[in-house]
Formats: structure tokens, sequence, C-alpha cells
């Protein structure tokens, strides 16, 4: 794994990682789920992030008491989401309200712990290059994390629901910026054991509007 030197890190670009959701599909808590080597997934997805970018926080569920003592004792911040129930909009809003000082944002799903921290710092220095909307592409393919410039503060803060940043998405597609990467864990999200196999059963290319 990649580390970003702090000096390196985009000025004012904030890290956010959406851990609220309640991966029933996974049939387990998803989120605390070892990897291959051992490690929480949240856990592994939280450090790809704090690798590119020392400014993030994790955004949890109230109820997430084991996966926030995880966090915490690993250094890293977290903000619970006390309507997380309602959607991932709630989420969002609740993360960026922690950070409303930050220069733009950049969005990672905890369920996706195959994204490389050079994934995340590019999305963020196309952020800082002035980039309204930033996303990675592998072959072809936007994914995962999507990067929203300051620009987007009050709509952010207004999200609610499950919709999430899926219309800001769509009705700003013309401002965003594609970085391409050679990052196939881009795509590639968890939504069931199957899916810590080989090739991925699923890829996020449902979920990149949030």
């Amino acid at each position: 794994m990649g580390v970003i030197a702090a000096s390196q890190a985009p000025a004012g670009i904030q890290g956010i990682l959406l851990a609220a959701g309640k991966g029933r599909r996974f049939g387990a808590d998803k989120l605390l789920h070892p990897l291959a080597d051992g490690t929480p997934m949240a856990l592994q997805s939280a450090r790809h992030m704090r690798a590119a970018l020392p400014r993030m926080l994790v955004v949890l569920r109230p109820d997430s008491r084991a996966l926030e003592e995880l966090l915490r004792r690993e250094g890293l911040p977290c903000v619970i989401a006390t309507s997380a129930e309602l959607g991932m909009g709630h989420s969002i809003a609740a993360g960026v309200a922690a950070s409303a000082d930050a220069a733009g944002w950049v969005m990672g799903l905890a369920d996706m712990p195959f994204v490389l921290p050079e994934t995340i710092a590019s999305v963020a220095a196309a952020l800082h290059d002035g980039a309204p909307l930033a996303a990675p592409q592998f072959q072809g393919q936007r994914g995962h994390p999507v990067g929203l410039g300051a620009g987007f503060r009050d709509a952010l803060l207004a999200l609610q629901g499950d919709a999430g940043a899926r219309a800001i998405l769509q009705n700003e597609a013309q401002r965003l910026r594609l970085v391409p990467v050679s990052d196939a864990g881009v795509l590639r999200d968890v939504d069931t054991p199957a899916d810590l196999g080989g090739a991925p059963a699923h890829t996020a290319q449902a979920k990149t509007d949030f």
C-alpha cells in the first residue's frame, strides 16, 4: 500500500468514508468481516483513505459501536449520522457538516476496500486542480471514490433519503472530470461473501451515483 506524504496531500480536501449502511445482503456485520489478511473490511478502506488524505473521517450509524471502537483505536475520526437509517443522503450530509470548511470532499464507500490510496489521491488532486467533480475511470467505467468541490457544499448539506448525491452527479455530468486509473478496485464492491473471492461477482457501476 502506497502512503502519500502529508505534504503532498491536496490542501483542504476532506476524505469522507461512508460506513453507515446496513449491508443486509451480506448476512453478517459486513464492515467488520475480515479480508484475506485478517484486516476488517472497513478498517482497510479507512487506512487506504487516510494514506491518501490525512484529513479524513468515517461516517457511522449510531449502533456501530464495535466498528467505532475499532476505528478510534487506530486514531481515525468518526462522525455519527443520527439519521443514517433514513438513507445515504443523511450520512453524506453528516460528514460534510462535520467538515464544512473543506475545499472539497472525496467520498468513498467502506465496502470497497480494494481502492488504492494512489487512486484516492488522484481524485483529490483533480479537485485541487479545479475540477468541480471528479471520479476514477477504469477500462471505460466510472468508479469510486467520487470528488465534489466546495461549490456543492450547500447541496450536499441538504441531502436526504436514499438518493444520496445522485442528482448532483446526473445534473452536473458535463462538469465531471474522469481520472484514468489502472486500479480495478474502483469497480469492486463487496455485497456478499462471494464478492471476496478472486474475480468480483459485482461491480460498483450501479452505485457510482451514490
